[in-house]
């Protein structure tokens, strides 16, 4: 039988790179994210005896991170920011000088928030549509139809650029 230190260490290395990928594009602030995943994980690590499904533990996760995320708006009121200050692509895609990353990352910065998060939640994350339906407290049916939607947008949205940017060019 595993002990509760070993099977939060196996958790951690499992997923942490996921939750803080997805604290990064949920908060925008890499300093926040660190420290909502941290409290995040804390909060699991209290909890784990609560975990009786291994399969779920990915899900339980994105929940104790919104959950925390939420609790940072009750605590305390923040200095409101400029958006268009704020840049939601990591730091990963912006050094590493892969421009279609950073295009594709711009894109979807675009999009409203009721198709991103599905978007993001399905391909950063690896969520199915059931998973994100129960996550965001929707229908799969809405969950599938936001997916469907945020592709076609982002699908207008890189045309768009491409087009702009091929004039521009030539």
């Amino acid at each position: 039988m595993m002990t509760k230190q070993h099977k939060y260490e196996t958790l951690v290395r499992a997923f942490h790179a996921d939750i803080f990928r997805y604290a990064i594009w949920l908060i925008k602030d890499k300093s926040i994210a660190e420290d909502v995943v941290q409290e995040t994980f804390l909060r699991a690590w209290k909890s784990l005896d609560n975990l009786h499904d291994e399969q779920a533990a990915k899900a339980w996760l994105i929940t104790i991170l919104r959950r925390e995320n939420a609790r940072r708006f009750e605590r305390k009121r923040f200095d409101l920011v400029d958006i268009d200050d704020v840049s939601a692509i990591d730091e990963q895609a912006s050094s590493d000088g892969n421009a279609q990353q950073r295009e594709l990352h711009a894109a979807i910065e675009q999009l409203s928030d009721e198709y991103k998060e599905p978007l993001v939640m399905q391909a950063l994350l690896g969520f199915s549509g059931d998973e994100i339906a129960q996550q965001l407290n929707l229908n799969k049916n809405t969950v599938m139809t936001r997916l469907f939607r945020a592709r076609s947008q982002l699908k207008k949205i890189m045309t768009h650029e491409h087009s702009i940017t091929g004039h521009a060019n030539g």
